[in-house]
Parts: C-alpha cells; structure tokens; sequence
C-alpha cells in the first residue's frame, strides 16, 4: 500500500514513485511486472505475480531484486505493508 501522500506512476521502466515527504522520486525498475494497481489490493508479491503466472517467466535473481526493491521503499516510508 501506498504511505499517506505518495503517489505512483506507471512508465516503460517500471514505477515512479513521487513521495511529499522531502519532496523525492523513486524508480522501481520492474517492467511490466508490477504496476500501480498492486499497491491498491492487499496481495503479496507472490499473490500479484502468481495470479497472472509472470512468476514463472521471470528469473529468481529479478525477483530477489524487486523484492529488496521493495523492502527499500518500505524502509523509506514511501509503501507500507498490511
């Protein structure tokens, strides 16, 4: 989920992430593998990828690293989790 006053954006790349907190951008490249919806549902990284099965195209390694990705953003106050 997304922190109070943080917003993202869909790009080729991945997501930008615009926070007011500082103010401050983030780029999270992760292709079409993620995009702004899933920080609107209450699914995991794994739920998300295994609904559309993209986990299984996408290298452990790619995943590894949106994950530690992800857990940045979180250390940062820019996601939160539920």
């Amino acid at each position: 989920m997304l922190a109070s006053g943080t917003q993202v954006r869909n790009e080729d790349f991945g997501l930008l992430f615009y926070t007011m907190k500082g103010p401050r951008l983030y780029f999270l490249s992760s292709g079409a593998l993620l995009d702004g919806a899933f920080f609107n549902g209450g699914h995991s990284l794994e739920e998300w990828l295994g609904e559309g099965n993209q986990a299984d195209k996408m290298p452990r390694d790619r995943l590894r690293e949106i994950k530690i990705s992800l857990d940045r953003l979180k250390d940062k106050g820019v996601i939160i989790e539920r």
